[in-house]
């Protein structure tokens, strides 16, 4: 059974053989410590850590009902409706769908 993602919130698809969804990581849990995120992990159930909602998706099944191309995406939900998508890792971007918590101070701006 696939579990529901949230009506409202934020989530990120990525893997753990991604270098720039490592490079996100912090970012990742700084999201989840400012308000509902879940994130889609395709190939390593434990990534990322210190990130209190992760889905299993090594199926690929939860990423092609998203139309995931490529990973990092973040996709904001609200009303259970997607809202925003931004694929990669632009600062810019993610700050846009995510607040200020996505900022990502240390990393490189894309």
């Amino acid at each position: 059974m696939i579990e529901v993602l949230p009506a409202d919130g934020l989530v990120i698809v990525a893997k753990h053989e991604c270098h720039t969804c490592v490079l996100v990581e912090p970012v990742m849990q700084r999201l989840d410590k400012a308000g509902p995120l879940t994130v889609i992990t395709q190939d390593d159930p434990a990534f990322p850590s210190g990130v209190g909602r992760v889905l299993d998706d090594q199926q690929l099944e939860r990423s092609f009902h998203l139309n995931i191309e490529a990973v990092p995406t973040l996709i904001r939900f609200e009303g259970g409706r997607e809202v925003g998508r931004t694929v990669g890792w632009d600062r810019a971007e993610w700050t846009r769908l995510a607040g200020e918590a996505a900022a990502g101070e240390g990393l490189p701006a894309w």
